[in-house]
């Protein structure tokens, strides 16, 4: 591999670094959708639910399936999948933001509705049903429905329970000329998780409405079909709650996760569609081919078919000799969470972080891009970004989670341990803003086991329990020493 000049290195850096961190920042988003081809099932008609840790790539891929275009170039990468045959139209399953009833009012809903599943049913009803309006036959019920703000979700539970024979009859006459027509609709359900962002329990009451009502419908209607991306914390803690209705819709769920070598494959495709140089760079150390509208693709067969990628990227080793890790499996095995799974958006996010500090503190030398001293010092900052998401947009809680582990920050801890640190001010809120936040349990226990599922916190093999990466700088916390990772 020829040296790079301190200039080009540079050059190659400062392309590498753009938008780090900055969410659909990019301008042409096609070129940093890696085709997966489990992912592209959710277009099977028989796929209801996708279910993906956040940063998985939920929301990006449900963007790329309602573009017709971007549509048909991720099926060409996923020629076993059974796509829709026909003309499909795909719309919003519920109103987002200010267009839709605000956190407080699901949660009213859930409070006033919890002994009553059916309620809960028709109020996801209500909702689709004015999502399909355009579709259906006008009638002076459909309007009576339509009229009433869509942030009263009271008043339209009311409606559609009171119209609700006429309603299913028309949703019935819709699908009857959908396939006469060879026409679809597809209903999407993205961003669950915002519903309710301070209660664990109404965010579970609401969304298993939602989950009832398709185990109830999704089979009645052929061309109709919905879509409903979850979380896998919430899948996971929620379906034995939600029994029967889970178990008809997740038979053929699609889960969004990411082997290595897929994650090395959207690393390379992120970095080598940003700059004809950056291409040129790589290169010769990854196969890549050309399509229209996706751009660049790596071709991997298997994970070491990118140790050449990472040679260019950052060289062998993370340091002088192997003693201080190899750098093909050290870049992964620090960004994994509790569960040992890596997403794309830690993994781009550490390569762009270095990259910044490598500019600011030149190290690497000969083809090497970035030095594995600017890589280690940017984990850091991916947990603390990481960290900060969560709390931002998912995890209100995280605020007082971490006031309380800090209180002891040597990890691993004992059983007891941790579980006296959840335990100080239980009852208090957890967001250290007064809003009521709280944790996800009813109980210190039940909080601990949540917090393993959702791989912040990690169950080691001596019973103890440890905090991996991914989350150690974030939470402000450090590994006692002489304990290794594991």
């Amino acid at each position: 591999m020829p040296a790079l000049t301190k200039e080009a290195r540079a050059d190659l850096l400062a392309s590498l670094k753009l938008n780090a961190g900055v969410a659909d920042a990019s301008p042409e988003p096609a070129l940093e959708i890696y085709p997966v081809a489990e992912h592209i099932r959710a277009l099977e008609p028989a796929v209801v639910l996708i279910v993906g840790d956040r940063g998985s790539g939920k929301t990006q891929l449900k963007d790329a399936l309602t573009n017709e275009t971007l549509r048909s170039a991720l099926l060409r990468h996923a020629t076993t999948v059974r796509s829709h045959s026909g003309n499909a139209t795909w719309t919003t399953g519920w109103p987002l933001a200010a267009s839709g009833p605000d956190p407080l009012t699901w949660r009213s809903l859930a409070q006033h509705h919890r002994g009553s599943r059916e309620d809960l049913v028709i109020v996801w009803l209500a909702y689709f049903l004015r999502t399909l309006a355009p579709h259906l036959d006008k009638s002076p019920a459909l309007e009576q429905l339509t009229q009433v703000s869509a942030t009263d979700a009271e008043r339209c539970l009311e409606v559609a329970r009171l119209h609700n024979p006429t309603f299913i009859a028309a949703v019935d006459q819709l699908d009857a000329r959908l396939r006469a027509a060879d026409r679809w609709v597809v209903v999407a359900y993205d961003e669950l998780d915002t519903l309710v962002v301070d209660d664990w329990g109404a965010l579970g009451t609401i969304v298993r409405g939602l989950v009832s009502l398709w185990a109830t419908y999704a089979r009645r209607w052929q061309r109709i079909r919905p879509k409903l991306f979850l979380r896998t914390d919430f899948y996971q803690h929620h379906r034995e709650i939600a029994g029967a209705d889970v178990a008809k819709l997740a038979a053929n769920r699609v889960e969004l996760e990411w082997s290595d070598r897929n994650l090395y494959g959207a690393l390379i495709k992120h970095i080598v569609n940003k700059k004809p140089a950056l291409k040129a760079h790589f290169g010769a150390a990854v196969e890549l081919r050309s399509d229209a509208q996706l751009g660049w693709i790596p071709q991997l067969t298997q994970a070491d078919d990118a140790r050449g990628f990472v040679l260019r990227l950052v060289g062998q080793y993370m340091g002088k000799n192997p003693g201080k890790g190899v750098a093909f499996k050290w870049i992964l095995d620090h960004l994994r969470d509790g569960n040992k799974r890596v997403l794309p958006r830690a993994l781009i996010w550490l390569i762009e972080y270095a990259a910044e500090r490598e500019l600011r503190d030149p190290r690497a030398q000969g083809a090497r891009l970035l030095h594995h001293v600017s890589l280690r010092n940017a984990l850091d900052r991916v947990s603390e970004q990481y960290v900060q998401n969560a709390e931002t947009h998912e995890f209100r809680w995280i605020p007082g989670l971490k006031q309380r582990l800090q209180r002891d920050r040597e990890v691993p801890w004992k059983r007891t341990e941790i579980e006296k640190l959840l335990a100080r001010d239980f009852e208090a809120d957890w967001s250290n803003a007064g809003a009521g936040v709280r944790p996800p349990g009813t109980t210190p226990d039940e909080v601990l086991e949540n917090l393993v599922t959702l791989g912040i916190i990690r169950a080691r093999s001596d019973s103890s329990f440890d905090v991996p990466d991914l989350y150690l700088s974030g939470f402000n916390l450090v590994r006692r020493g002489g304990v290794l990772r594991r």
